[in-house]
């Protein structure tokens, strides 16, 4: 009853064909029919939806199509099957087209620009290549990937695939995904912590790498992640871009045993873009005219590269404490470079002990290997002027100076008094103090006024040692316009990774302290972050502060020793 029922139904429907959703073939339906059909003899309800499931015919039908059918055959990514759907992204099917659509997408949400742009060499180009938008158009992102996949497809064998960083992460990604490539990440910057690993991923030394980069002008970002790839083991033959600028990169690559693949060069992106007249034929003869007057010229290349690694190589990574002390402007500042040189030491101990007669006894164990002594007088269970002369006295014995850590952080006015008088008078026995610049510049004239007559030394907190610290970013950038200011009496910073300061210190004299240092890594569940000797330095810290490293120790001066040879061998590995 039921297919008598569908039967007659379908022939009476095939007045008004319609199209299926579901199965992509003529359906009909009378125009007057209402899609509820009341109940049959046999109390069952049909409808006929709109949605996938399409009509009863249609799925009796479709069920005795596949009943009857042969198996399907599983279709590879990419082939096209019988309608010519491909598997996989579907692509246009004329590959000039495709191109065409995405050289016209690049221009439509300006990854691809024509104006007057100044380059990072300093020159001005009419045009400007901005890859990195398309992260954020997903579609734009795959259409790159595989116009990518399409050029290097079938021309070259590899294993594993790396994308050079940053731009062509994404687009390495996306042809990783779509194609299920192994893929592996170069660091740019190697963290000197956890794996320490340039190249990320799993891979087995010999194996093929190809690399994939958004585009090559002079190839030297592929030389430079060849040369992280192949320091691992890896084999690198090919190179497949988005767009060759042709400006010589092509040539210069080959010259270093490397294959390029491009999917667009310059010269076809501005044919497309004048063809749907989106360029005049002004600007693509400005284009074509600079390209051709900055070719990378690999003679003049070599020359240049010959030039730096002497440089280099006649430069000190950094200045020495020697040299430090012949520019410093400040007496403090010069005697405790001289300290340094003479004692073969960048060790400053924080004698953070709240007894006065333990931290006399700890100063005059580790004082020989010390160049400067950290002190929190307001922690100590007794103070007077007996306690300052014994301090001085030991200061003078074994030749360093005293630093203390007195963070001063108020206004100009109220600091004269805390500096200069009150219970601790710092200002008589510290050679140096530090202060927080939260109040404005105002602190340290206030503080100048005491000390800088006095030839003693000021340090700005611009880093701190302590997880969460907002002593970072645009507050170490005012710590150092002050102290460039008052460069008389400011003599450096505490600081954690000068290194990494986006505005350099124009004065080379200044002293870099910085606080938890331990001979290994790690925590101390309060927020305090420990660094070693080692890392310290090469970050561009002059002088190592150890606290319970040392005066914790079970012999504090052998660990002051072992603290004193790691600091200083760490120093002179960095000249």
């Amino acid at each position: 009853l039921g297919e008598r029922f569908v039967r007659a139904t379908a022939q009476s429907l095939r007045a008004a064909p319609r199209q299926s959703p579901c199965t992509g073939r003529p359906a009909t339906r009378p125009a007057s029919a209402s899609r509820p059909v009341g109940p049959s003899p046999s109390r069952l309800c049909f409808r006929f939806p709109s949605h996938s499931k399409g009509t009863p015919s249609a799925r009796f039908r479709r069920r005795e199509n596949l009943r009857n059918a042969p198996p399907a055959k599983p279709r590879a990514e990419g082939e096209r099957g019988e309608k010519g759907r491909r598997a996989g992204p579907r692509l246009c099917e004329s590959e000039a087209a495709t191109m065409e659509s995405l050289v016209l997408k690049l221009y439509e949400i300006e990854a691809v620009k024509f104006g007057n742009f100044k380059l990072k060499s300093g020159i001005f180009s009419p045009i400007y290549l901005d890859l990195r938008v398309i992260v954020s158009y997903p579609q734009v992102l795959r259409q790159v990937s595989e116009a990518m996949w399409k050029a290097v497809e079938g021309n070259c064998s590899f294993e594993v695939t790396c994308g050079v960083p940053y731009t062509a992460l994404p687009i390495a990604t996306a042809m990783a995904l779509d194609h299920d490539l192994k893929m592996l990440m170069r660091r740019k910057e190697v963290k000197d912590y956890g794996t320490k690993k340039a190249i990320e991923g799993h891979f087995d030394k010999g194996q093929t790498c190809l690399m994939v980069e958004d585009l090559v002008t002079s190839g030297m970002s592929v030389l430079e992640t060849l040369d992280a790839l192949t320091a691992v083991g890896l084999k690198c033959t090919d190179v497949v871009v988005l767009i060759d600028r042709e400006q010589g990169g092509r040539e210069n690559l080959k010259s270093h045993g490397l294959n390029l693949y491009s999917a667009l060069t310059i010269s076809e992106i501005l044919a497309i873009l004048s063809k749907h007249g989106k360029l005049s034929d002004e600007i693509v003869k400005s284009v074509k005219d600079f390209i051709a007057a900055n070719k990378v010229d690999k003679s003049k290349q070599a020359a240049d590269a010959m030039k730096e690694e002497a440089a280099a190589v006649a430069k000190p990574k950094r200045v020495p404490y020697e040299q430090k002390a012949s520019q410093a402007k400040n007496a403090a500042l010069k005697r405790l470079y001289e300290v340094m040189v003479a004692k073969k030491s960048n060790l400053s101990v924080a004698a953070d002990v709240t007894s006065t007669s333990d931290l006399l006894a700890l100063v005059d164990q580790v004082g020989p290997h010390i160049c400067c002594l950290k002190t929190h007088v307001d922690v100590l269970d007794t103070w007077d002027e007996g306690v300052a002369a014994a301090l001085a006295e030991l200061a003078k014995r074994h030749n360093f100076v005293i630093f203390e850590d007195r963070k001063f952080a108020d206004i100009g006015n109220t600091v004269v008094s805390q500096y200069a008088s009150g219970v601790y008078k710092i200002a008589e026995w510290s050679d140096i103090t530090n202060a927080h610049i939260v109040p404005g510049p105002g602190i340290v004239d206030g503080l100048k006024q005491v000390g800088l007559a006095k030839g003693k030394g000021l340090l700005l907190l611009a880093e701190m040692s302590s997880a969460g610290t907002m002593a970072k970013g645009s507050y170490t950038e005012e710590a150092v316009k002050i102290a460039e200011e008052n460069a008389d009496f400011v003599i450096g910073f505490i600081s954690v990774n000068p290194g990494s300061w986006t505005k350099k210190c124009a004065n080379g004299s200044f002293v870099h302290m910085t606080p938890g240092i331990k001979l290994q890594k790690g925590g101390d569940g309060l927020g305090q972050q420990y660094n070693d000797p080692k890392s310290a330095i090469s970050r561009g810290t002059d002088v190592l502060i150890v606290g319970r490293g040392v005066y914790k120790a079970e012999d504090p001066k052998k660990a002051a020793q072992e603290y004193q040879k790691a600091g200083w061998e760490a120093y002179l590995s960095e000249l």
